[in-house]
């Protein structure tokens, strides 16, 4: 027997073996095949009904098979996984394209398409045909055969691309380790972060010693507080060269042949670049419009940003003599002069963000604002004993969503945080079928005298993926397809960003942020600093956003084929934007796992687009009070609960009652001249 091919409602991780995965996927696979040849079977007049709803629920097992693996493969992998990843990769890939290149389904797609005003469809209906259509004629339909067996081919080679390009980055960050015998070599490093590395020492089986190795929790602590400068460096290029070191796990090769294939791709489909495919789904619309809005922020942040560079160049040699202020120097510094300019570092707010008190806080929030409860339960399969079960009901104990919390590194974890769900949200036969929504991050774990105690940047993490969380949570829609974070790529951040919001007010702070030790709430001046500092460096911090912005939009926006050396396009997208010498050992393409693994490409602007929307929705609660139920309820109606069933823009404005206007994040961000 093989769980995945039974019907199951919450994952069954602890019958599944990875053998069941092969054969699954292949019989979900022959399943759906048969479910959608049913549809083009059908001698019917094609319907609405007959067609596109048909359609948008096939292959349901087939869709929870996939995200128990793939979700399996981020948090929880190993070398059998990641085997059976690059085998089934590339079946999924094969399977995909035999649905949007089957011309019997696309011929029944494109009648009911043609007949849609006179169908007397409601918006959510209208949004799935539209999307099903564009699905199919953006994917190939309307190729000839040649090309069609073309963009097969690039499908293919793109998704065993991709993984490769994530395997080696994994790979790379695992086999890194700094052990150090000698404890002057942690001068600097609070008591609780030392405690760690010798923690971490011992898991990784080392006879005493620390160990430091390139995962978040390890990494940034000794960036920020490691006074030995030499030992910074070496740490920082080997993060920064990831995937760069000519050997079999460089992906240089990798970069160039996925930003070839995708521009082929977009070619083959009648675009001028990727870019120009990509937006035409996008709340942007262009790459005209991405460089117009990315260069509009540059003009206003770049002065800012130059003068805070030279503020922490002149602090560096003033305190230290340094000549040259370099990469691995700037966290440090950075740290030193935020502690002397706000009497402000983590480890003086540490001890108030145990990770207990802010998982307990965030959800807190989500009750004062959404009326959610989250109830632990431990009836539910889980995939690793770390991991965390919640059932989340609303105030009148309805049923909201199962809700999966992961939040410390391991080897078999790739690194940073997401959200994910292990199944949607949708209605059907007067069912409301409930979400299984799961947030994965890399928090420092307890040690054996420490509770796991959180730094601000990790709380504020932790309240952005819980934000992405409720998105998926209150979906509130029909068809799975649209429902919660399916939606445009530059929209599906604004839910997670907004909520970091509340991270900076006291009125959200005095829920949760209590000394672990003693309870003692936060006190009023730390908040105080804590808003104060919010804007320190937030030029030279917008710059490096743009950067990345304009990395990705010079791989995807361009024809690459005469790109030849990663390291140099990369110098050139960021020229602009810089403020550090360059190290020649480092680039950044080959571990842009955003952009040449995950789903970001010709998409990393967004972070900054979605930062004017939360900027501008903020505003709206601030205005209101941080916890005002209206608001809070137009929010959840309006953004929440719609998932991707109508136009972002027309969304936004029903809730905020305009569009969103850039001066709102230039306020904030302390770049407006006053």
């Amino acid at each position: 027997m093989n769980p995945l091919l039974e019907s199951f409602d919450t994952a069954p991780f602890s019958i599944i073996k990875t053998e069941h995965f092969k054969p699954a996927f292949i019989q979900a696979m022959k399943d759906a095949k048969a479910e959608i040849d049913a549809i083009t079977a059908n001698t019917e007049k094609p319907t609405f009904e007959n067609t596109i709803e048909a359609l948008e629920f096939a292959g349901q097992q087939l869709e929870r098979i996939s995200s128990t693996f793939f979700n399996l493969n981020s948090a929880e992998t190993n070398e059998e996984i990641q085997k059976i990843a690059q085998e089934v990769s590339p079946m999924l890939s094969e399977f995909g394209n035999d649905i949007t290149l089957n011309e019997a389904l696309f011929k029944r797609i494109k009648a009911v398409y043609e007949r849609m005003d006179s169908l007397n469809l409601d918006v959510e209906q209208k949004t799935l045909l539209e999307k099903k259509y564009k699905n199919f004629s953006r994917n190939g339909a309307n190729l000839p055969e040649d090309k069609k067996r073309k963009l097969r081919e690039i499908d293919t080679e793109l998704s065993k691309l991709k993984l490769q390009f994530g395997e080696n980055v994994l790979a790379e960050t695992n086999k890194y380790q700094l052990h150090l015998a000698d404890e002057n070599d942690l001068d600097g490093l609070p008591d609780g972060e030392k405690e760690a590395a010798a923690h971490l020492a011992s898991l990784k089986g080392k006879e005493g010693g620390w160990m430091i190795t390139l995962d978040y929790p390890s990494y940034i602590p000794f960036m920020k507080y490691a006074k030995n400068r030499e030992l910074r460096k070496t740490l920082s290029i080997a993060f920064g060269s990831k995937g760069f070191h000519k050997d079999e796990l460089d992906n240089q090769e990798n970069v160039l042949r996925i930003a070839k294939l995708r521009y082929d791709r977009a070619n083959l489909l009648g675009y001028e670049t990727h870019a120009h495919f990509v937006l035409e789904e996008r709340m942007a619309e262009s790459p005209g419009k991405v460089h117009d809005f990315l260069k509009e922020i540059l003009e206003k942040a770049k002065p800012a940003a130059e003068r805070e560079f030279k503020q922490l160049r002149d602090f560096a040699n003033k305190t230290d003599g340094i000549e040259n202020l370099e990469k691995w120097d700037g966290s440090y510094y950075s740290e030193k002069l935020k502690q002397k300019l706000f009497d402000l570092d983590d480890e003086k707010l540490k001890p108030y963000f145990k990770l207990e008190n802010v998982i307990e806080g965030v959800f807190k929030v989500a009750e004062k604002l959404f009326d959610l409860k989250f109830e632990e339960v431990f009836d539910i399969d889980k995939y690793h004993e770390d991991v965390k079960t919640y059932r989340v009901v609303d105030g009148e104990g309805q049923f909201i969503s199962l809700f999966y919390a992961d939040f410390h590194p391991r080897p078999g974890k790739r690194g940073g945080a997401w959200m994910t769900s292990y199944k949607s949200q949708w209605k059907r036969n007067g069912e409301n079928v409930r979400p299984h929504i799961s947030n994965v991050c890399n928090f420092t774990p307890s040690t054996k005298s420490k509770p796991s105690l959180l730094t601000f940047n990790e709380v504020t993490t932790l309240f952005h993926e819980f934000g992405h969380g409720l998105h998926g949570m209150l979906a509130n829609t029909k068809y799975p397809s649209l429902s919660g974070t399916s939606v445009y790529w530059d929209f599906v951040e604004l839910p997670s960003q907004v909520m970091e919001n509340w991270c900076y007010e006291p009125e959200a702070l005095e829920l949760f942020a209590k000394h672990y030790e003693t309870g003692e709430v936060i006190p009023v001046e730390l908040i105080t600093k804590i808003k104060e500092s919010a804007t320190f460096q937030e030029g030279m911090q917008t710059l490096r956003q743009l950067s990345f912005g304009l990395l990705d939009m010079s791989w995807h926006g361009i024809n690459p084929s005469e790109v030849t050396d990663v390291k140099k396009h990369e110098d050139e997208a960021f020229e602009g934007t810089k403020l550090y010498p360059d190290t020649p050992e480092t680039c950044m393409s080959t571990s842009f796992a955003h952009i040449f693994q995950g789903g970001y490409s010709s998409g990393y602007y967004s972070y900054k687009w979605a930062e004017v929307l939360d900027a501008d929705a903020f505003a709206y609660f601030k205005k209101e009070g941080i916890f005002n139920k209206e608001v809070a309820n137009k929010f959840k109606e309006n953004i929440l609960a719609k998932g991707g069933t109508e136009n972002p823009m027309t969304l936004y404005k029903r809730f905020r009652g305009a569009e969103p206007k850039v001066e709102a994040l230039l306020k904030r961000a302390g770049l407006l001249d006053e």
